[in-house]
């Protein structure tokens, strides 16, 4: 097999949800409301973190830097209606390559803000100087570069291999393991780096976040007071959940497989961090943060001034 692409497929068919016809209006409803509130919620929180300057700490540029990273869904909405559920070849790489950069956009990030939170109880009294501004935007252009190259990476790699027969994705996105399966050359390179760097790119930001939050339990059980615990979980609470829905959902989905291989296990669990997770983010990062509370008043609910007498 040579090394260009003999691609004889200009198109591929996206299977999508496993839903009874009858029930398909339902579901895309349910899923119309999920993907609008996921935007409005994003929206909402960048917009806050811009227009107030009481937010314009290195949490909140993170945070915002985060919900951007949620303003996207699969093309699942537009095939849940549409009687010709094709993507041209070129879509559906493009697709690929912007999922994989926003999920690993968001893995980055939320390293980046175990960082501020370690920095922040451990070392309360020099944050300001750790977490300067330099160091904050060399943290997000960081970020940014790493998944840039690490989706194009993958997105060559796959552009390299030939689709000759069958096109049908049994997804309802073009999910990078559905379209090695179609392929028929040799798919053994982009194993390794799935493997490889693919690994890395979920292990180590992993593993950075367990480091941060075990030093901040450290330092809390050292000077252990029912105040400092509710500061620390104020703190951090957010910032855990959302920790806990990504990586949990990723680990569930590529470490534990299912023994069947089970396709609809794998639509599931991805749906879990492509479609719920995005739309939780605003929630549990506004609903328990009094910052946010308060600037959503201040943006919103400024005192108008009173009519002279």
């Amino acid at each position: 097999m040579t090394g260009r692409n003999q691609t004889a497929i200009t198109e591929f068919l996206l299977q999508g949800l496993p839903i009874e016809p009858e029930q398909k209006n339902l579901f895309y409803a349910l899923f119309l409301v999920m993907y609008v509130t996921t935007v409005l919620g994003n929206l909402l929180i960048i917009f806050l973190i811009r227009l107030d300057s009481q937010l314009h700490t290195p949490m909140y540029l993170f945070l915002s830097n985060l919900s951007f990273s949620d303003l996207t869904m699969p093309k699942l909405l537009h095939n849940m209606q549409s009687q010709d559920p094709s993507i041209p070849y070129a879509g559906c790489l493009t697709q690929m390559y912007f999922y994989l950069f926003f999920a690993d956009l968001e893995s980055f990030l939320l390293v980046a803000m175990a960082y501020d939170r370690y920095v922040a109880i451990c070392f309360p009294l020099h944050y300001t100087t750790i977490m300067g501004p330099k160091l904050c935007l060399s943290l997000v252009a960081l970020s940014w570069g790493l998944t840039m190259l690490h989706g194009m990476l993958h997105t060559l790699l796959m552009a390299r291999l030939s689709f000759c027969a069958n096109n049908v994705i049994p997804h309802f996105f073009c999910d990078m393991s559905a379209l090695l399966k179609l392929s028929c050359s040799d798919t053994r390179v982009n194993d390794l780096v799935i493997f490889t760097i693919g690994g890395l790119i979920v292990v180590i930001p992993f593993l950075l976040i367990v480091m941060s939050y075990a030093r901040i339990v450290s330092s809390i059980l050292k000077v252990p007071s029912a105040r400092g615990m509710r500061k620390a979980f104020s703190t951090c609470g957010s910032h855990l959940a959302v920790v806990s829905l990504f990586f949990g959902t990723i680990i569930a989905l590529y470490l534990c497989p299912s023994a069947d291989n089970s396709t609809v296990k794998d639509m599931v669990m991805a749906m879990m961090y492509t479609v719920v997770t995005p739309m939780l983010n605003p929630f549990i990062y506004s609903l328990r943060n009094r910052d946010m509370k308060g600037a959503l008043g201040r943006v919103f609910c400024r005192k108008k001034t009173p009519f002279s007498v």
